[in-house]
C-alpha cells in the first residue's frame, strides 16, 4: 500500500512538473511500448520503458515483464498483444505506442525523425513504411503533407520542405507549388548545393537542409535504417525517434514504428516523440493541414499527375530533324519520361538529345530553341 501511495505521490510530482514544462496541467499522454518481438529481446522494451519514463512519459509495457517505472499490461503472446494494443488505443486506455511491425492502411504512412549526422539538426523524413497511394508521384505528394503535419505537431510552425532527387522528384515539385500557389501554407527549403532549390542532395541529407524530407516510404525506409545505425553496423539501432507515426486523412490511431532492430534508446525517443505529438494536438493538426490542402485543390492537382493511357499513335516512330549543336538543357524531367519528351520536341522539328547533369535528367537542345522546348514539355506536362 505504502508503495502504491508513493508512485502516486511521484506521478502528480511529475504532472506538475511536466504542466510547468508545457503550460497544460491536465494529465500526461499515456503512451505504450509491445515487448515482444524486438530482436533484442523483451529486455530492450523494458530498458526504454525506463528511460522514457526518467523523461517524465507515462509508460505501460504490453508484455510480460513488470517494472517499478511503468505499468504492464499482461499478455501470453505477439498475437494477444497487438489485439491489446488496438483495444487499448480504440477505448483510450493509451494515447499511442510505439511496435516493432504494424499493417497501416492504404493511404496511410509513417513520418520518421532522424538526427543527421553532419551538423546533428533534427529531420523529418516523409514517409517511411507504408503505402499513402499506389501511384508513386501520389504518395510523394501525400507524403509532403504527412511531414508538414507531424513537424507543426511537434511545435516547428513553418518547417522547410526539400524533395530528395529521387524518380518523381520533379512532379512532386511541381505540384506543391501549384498547391502553394493556390494559397496552401508551405515553405520550400534551399539545397545546401550552390545551385540551390528545393530538390535535395545526398550533400542535405547529411547535414539537415529542411526540416521535411520528401521521399517515396521505400526510399526513406533505407534512409532510417541508414541514419539510424551508421555506427553499429546495421544490427542494432542506436539513434534517432523511430519509423514515426502512421499519418493519413481521417486515421485515428497514433501507432510509433520502430524497427525489430531497433535499440532502447531508439524506442525511448519514440515514446517521447508520440507523447509530443499528443501535446502537439496531432488530429487537429493534421484536420487543419487536410482542410487547406483539399481548398487549394489537393484531388485535382494529384488527378493532372496521375499517368495517362497512350494514343496508339503516340507510339509510331519519329524521325529526327537535322542534328544540331545542342548547348542548352532543360532540367525537371523524370528519367523514365526523357525519351518521351524528346520525341515530343522531334515532333514538332526540333532538334534534342536526352543527357544527364549532375542534378538529374535533362533535355538537350540548341539556345535558339530553347523557349520553344519549354513551351512544348509544359504543355505536354513533361515540366511546371
Amino acid at each position: 500500500m505504502a508503495n502504491q501511495i508513493e508512485k502516486m505521490i511521484a506521478q502528480t510530482f511529475m504532472d506538475i512538473a511536466d504542466g510547468l514544462e508545457t503550460g497544460s496541467f491536465g494529465k500526461r499522454a499515456k503512451i505504450a511500448v509491445t515487448g515482444l518481438g524486438s530482436e533484442h529481446g523483451e529486455a530492450n522494451s523494458v530498458a526504454a520503458a525506463n528511460l522514457a519514463a526518467d523523461r517524465g512519459v507515462d509508460v505501460t509495457l504490453i508484455g510480460t515483464a513488470e517494472g517499478e517505472k511503468f505499468t504492464t499490461c499482461k499478455v501470453a503472446d505477439e498475437d494477444e498483444m497487438y489485439k491489446e494494443m488496438e483495444k487499448m488505443l480504440d477505448t483510450g486506455a493509451i494515447d499511442g505506442c510505439v511496435t516493432m511491425h504494424y499493417p497501416f492502411p492504404i493511404g496511410v504512412s509513417t513520418v520518421g525523425r532522424v538526427v543527421t549526422p553532419g551538423k546533428g539538426k533534427e529531420m523529418f523524413i516523409a514517409t517511411t513504411t507504408g503505402t499513402s497511394a499506389t501511384d508513386k508521384v501520389e504518395a510523394m505528394i501525400k507524403n509532403a503533407i504527412y511531414g508538414i503535419i507531424t513537424a507543426k505537431a511537434c511545435g516547428i510552425k513553418n518547417p522547410t520542405v526539400g524533395i530528395l532527387n529521387i524518380d518523381g522528384a520533379r512532379q512532386c515539385e511541381g505540384a506543391l507549388k501549384e498547391l502553394q500557389a493556390n494559397g496552401f501554407d508551405i515553405t520550400f527549403a534551399e539545397s545546401s548545393r550552390a545551385d540551390g532549390g528545393c530538390v535535395m542532395r545526398g550533400n542535405d541529407l547529411l547535414v539537415g537542409a529542411c526540416d521535411v524530407m520528401v521521399a517515396d516510404s521505400l526510399t526513406g525506409n533505407i534512409l532510417m535504417k541508414m541514419m539510424s545505425s551508421y555506427c553499429t553496423g546495421g544490427s542494432y539501432e542506436a539513434m534517432g525517434y523511430g519509423y514515426g507515426p502512421g499519418i493519413g486523412e481521417g486515421y485515428d490511431r497514433l501507432v510509433m514504428i520502430v524497427s525489430r532492430a531497433s535499440g532502447a534508446p531508439v524506442l525511448a525517443n519514440a515514446m517521447e516523440y508520440a507523447s509530443t505529438l499528443v501535446k502537439g494536438n496531432y488530429k487537429k493538426v493534421a484536420a487543419d493541414v487536410f482542410a487547406a490542402a483539399h481548398k487549394a485543390g489537393l484531388k485535382a492537382v494529384i488527378e493532372a499527375r496521375k499517368p495517362k493511357a497512350k494514343a496508339a499513335s503516340d507510339d509510331a516512330p519519329v524521325e529526327a530533324p537535322p542534328k544540331e549543336v545542342v548547348t542548352a538543357s532543360i532540367a525537371g524531367i523524370e528519367v523514365m519520361d526523357l525519351e518521351d519528351a524528346v520525341q515530343v520536341l522531334w515532333k514538332n522539328k526540333i532538334y534534342a538529345e536526352s543527357g544527364m547533369g549532375c542534378t538529374g535528367p535533362l533535355v538537350m537542345m540548341s539556345e535558339a530553341n530553347k523557349a520553344k522546348a519549354e513551351e512544348l514539355l509544359k504543355a505536354a506536362g513533361f515540366i511546371s
